[in-house]
């Protein structure tokens, strides 16, 4: 795919991967159209010839005026990064149902149905490219944070499902899934954070910037892919996770309990 003048739309671009990608996309030439809630930040982000709309993505009201805004300032739209997420710590047998629910609104039924209402126009330019973000959270149950993993397993199956339905369409779905991104994400997680050596460190074989997530998406984009693990490492575990799940579960689960017990000594 040529991302030259292709029109792109990105949620949660007001920081991190959003933020990212908008500069990795703008480099080459993309029309950018971005969203997030915090306005002061992404107006920070963006440039005088992008469109920015401030707003909450799990609104319909302002899903439909940010597509409808979208298509009066550009007339198309080409791609669309479903990015925006939140974080849950909570374990299943004690999560507040109403932050389980909120968790997969952004993360899942938001993505859904923004893409719900893309795909007519996309349908009519018989192209275009919905990217979903996901995690390796999404192929493999990180038992310190299972329910954020619950909701990107969602937003891959999502994708996979896309991908048979627009078959012969000209219209693609890309799953990221990105290892630990060095962001904020922490901080904005619901539920009691787990010890600080189970949440990723910059020192990780699987850990990446934001920068480098988004390089890593932008060239997915322009070969097409179905899947872009960043970084590439990744493949292993979650090729481990498929060839050998009862392992690999048992191990991330004794991992998590040795960390545990050191953090409560």
């Amino acid at each position: 795919m040529d991302i030259g003048n292709q029109v792109v739309l990105i949620t949660g671009a007001s920081r991190g991967i959003g933020a990212a990608c908008a500069e990795a996309l703008r480099s080459r030439g993309a029309k950018l159209c971005l969203t997030a809630r915090d306005e002061a930040s992404l107006l920070r982000q963006a440039s005088a010839n992008d469109f920015v709309l401030a707003g909450d993505i799990t609104s319909s009201d302002f899903r439909a005026r940010l597509v409808d805004g979208v298509l009066q300032r550009f007339g198309r739209i080409d791609i669309v990064v479903n990015n925006a997420g939140a974080g849950n710590y909570w374990p299943p047998s004690t999560a507040p149902l109403q932050e389980v629910r909120q968790t997969f609104e952004l993360n899942f039924f938001a993505p859904l149905a923004l893409t719900q209402l893309v795909l007519p126009y996309m349908r009519k330019q018989n192209s275009g490219c919905i990217v979903n973000m996901s995690s390796m959270g999404g192929e493999i149950v990180l038992p310190w944070i299972p329910l954020y993993c619950a909701s990107k397993f969602a937003l891959s199956a999502l994708s996979s499902a896309l991908r048979s339905e627009l078959s012969g369409t000209g219209i693609h779905a890309m799953t990221v899934c990105p290892g630990y991104v060095e962001t904020d994400f922490k901080s904005h997680a619901s539920g009691p954070p787990p010890p600080p050596a189970l949440m990723g460190s910059s020192s990780s074989r699987f850990s990446i910037t934001p920068q480098q997530c988004a390089a890593d998406i932008v060239r997915g984009l322009e070969r097409r892919a179905r899947v872009v693990v960043t970084p590439r490492s990744g493949w292993l575990l979650i090729l481990g996770q498929r060839l050998f799940p009862r392992l690999v579960e048992a191990r991330l689960t004794a991992f998590m309990k040795n960390l545990e017990s050191e953090a409560a000594a």
